[in-house]
């Protein structure tokens, strides 16, 4: 064969290649309002940089007829690229070859580019859109699925890893996704689950569709598996871009540092008058956050799920940070279990990665109830302190208004290496409140008066001595827990100036294999 044709066969390979299960498919992933998996890279990284691996990879199956049928890819897009200039190394399962289920070939595919992410410290990014296992290739397929899944586990807290669901992602397929630090789905074709409709169905006799199983909605408002939630893939894919540049490439560097033209000693006067009067009165604190961080640029993780905490990336300064705030909107701002495990995997992520922590503080305690104690939120909200003790990053924590019981210990306080600890000046930092405090501390004195009228203004009395000692943070202040006292419109500089301190901090923990999280 002349060196001419031998280029003519190698385009017209690569073109066959491109087209991956045919232009039939294609239509058919379109009039679904799918992009194929080449499209979706297309997007996400930035232009020309895709460099493809394994282009000409087919499957070895030869049962059920599979031999007379083989096509280029296998099923599977991956390589590396570039977002913003930065390398990292992508996936994307092409629906269009059968179904985009996986293969032992598939799988090889997806852990050489893990391997390679690994090896040069660079980022992961998976695109789900797969039916699943390939039944044809029976236990090597499963095999394959725990291949991927050992290095999801050996690649954690060490390179960034993110799954966009874009489609099917069912049975051992889920747990990959699982495994990695940010899960996104859309809106409109995306679902996960362990077990499908049919299976429940036979199994517990519940009928359920797809989206009220595994939906981007149940799954980011009721469970928790899903980070954020996108109307549609062109949005996600740009979302992860977005992403990237709050972290860094893997666990030895910083994230990036951005040109900053936000004063750094911008003074926010409204948030002077932002705390109510009245102690129970909610206000949002997400207002707070686009108050001082740069731009006002807030990027919220968890969005629907845990609404009393919220968390997510800003930056002060240009430096990338993770803050984690109590919502008084919400459930007047108090953890429960599923804000514990949301902030606790926060707050690991963020100590992983070298991204500092900007806590925000008005929590009113833990949520009361048999259905919280009986779900183990003693053992959850261990997750979250256990994180914030355990965490060496720089540590930032502002007492906005309340800060009660259990729970201010829970949320950065100084004993848990809290590096820099402020606090408003209308913070109150106690066991309890000032009516539940002076009922049990006054409740024999309260016995001995008869009149109903004379034990309200007695209780009255003893909760006004309780406020003016303790509805202040003066008394934490005098102690040295409270590192300053600070005016709520200089907060951003405040802040900005303990990051500029800390950024050289050291801290260690004792060597170990691994610490036992209370999971």
């Amino acid at each position: 064969m002349a060196f001419e044709d031998k280029i003519k066969q190698l385009l017209d390979k690569r073109a066959e290649a491109k087209l991956g299960g045919g232009q039939k498919r294609i239509d058919s992933q379109h009039a679904k309002g799918k992009l194929t998996a080449r499209e979706r890279i297309e997007i996400l990284l930035d232009e020309g940089s895709f460099e493809e691996f394994d282009m000409f990879v087919t499957h070895r199956c030869t049962d059920f007829g599979m031999q007379d049928k083989t096509i280029l890819s296998d099923g599977v897009i991956t390589g590396y690229g570039t977002i913003d200039g930065r390398l990292v190394y992508v996936f994307s399962q092409d629906f269009t070859v059968f179904g985009g289920s996986l293969s032992e070939t598939f799988a090889q595919k997806i852990c050489k580019v893990m391997d390679q992410a690994m090896k040069v410290g660079a980022p992961l990014i998976g695109i789900n859109d797969s039916g699943g296992a390939r039944i044809q290739e029976g236990v090597n397929s499963l095999a394959g699925y725990a291949e991927i899944f050992q290095r999801n586990i050996m690649a954690s807290g060490v390179i960034p890893q993110i799954s966009a669901i874009f489609g099917p992602c069912a049975g051992g397929a889920v747990y990959s996704p699982a495994l990695t630090d940010f899960i996104m789905m859309s809106k409109e074709n995306s679902y996960m689950f362990v077990t499908g409709p049919k299976v429940v169905k036979t199994v517990t006799n519940e009928d359920v569709t797809d989206e009220k199983l595994g939906g981007a909605m149940v799954h980011a408002s009721k469970s928790g598996v899903t980070h954020f939630v996108v109307e549609n893939e062109e949005e996600g894919l740009l979302l992860i871009r977005k992403l990237m540049t709050y972290l860094p490439s893997n666990n030895l560097e910083e994230a990036p540092l951005v040109p900053c033209s936000d004063p750094i000693d911008r003074l926010e006067d409204a948030l002077n008058t932002i705390i109510p009067d009245n102690p129970n009165k909610p206000y949002d604190v997400k207002d707070v956050i686009h108050s001082i961080v740069d731009e006002g640029e807030f990027l919220e993780v968890h969005r629907n799920y845990a609404a009393n905490l919220v968390v997510g990336f800003a930056r002060f300064n240009g430096v990338s940070v993770g803050i984690v705030a109590n919502q008084p909107n919400y459930m007047a701002g108090v953890l429960d279990i599923n804000a514990s495990r949301k902030g606790a995997r926060f707050v690991r992520f963020c100590d992983a990665f070298n991204i500092p922590l900007v806590t925000l503080v008005d929590v009113p305690g833990f949520l009361p109830g048999t259905a919280q104690e009986y779900n183990g939120i003693i053992i959850h909200g261990a997750k979250f302190l256990f994180a914030y003790g355990e965490a060496t990053v720089p540590k930032i924590t502002v007492t906005l208004r309340k800060s009660y019981g259990g729970a201010h210990d829970v949320m950065s306080c100084k004993q848990l290496r809290g590096d820099i600890n402020y606090a408003w000046p209308n913070a109150e930092i106690a066991v309890m409140g000032s009516s539940g405090a002076s009922a049990i501390l006054y409740a024999s004195d309260v016995k001995k008066i008869e009149s109903t009228e004379e034990q309200a203004a007695f209780l009255a009395e003893k909760e006004k001595e309780y406020n003016d000692k303790f509805a202040n943070p003066y008394n934490a202040a005098k102690y040295g827990y409270i590192d300053d006292v600070i005016e709520p419109r200089n907060t951003r500089f405040r802040v900005i100036r303990a990051l500029q301190a800390l950024a050289t901090k050291k801290d260690q923990n004792p060597m170990k294999k691994h610490s036992n999280i209370p999971l």
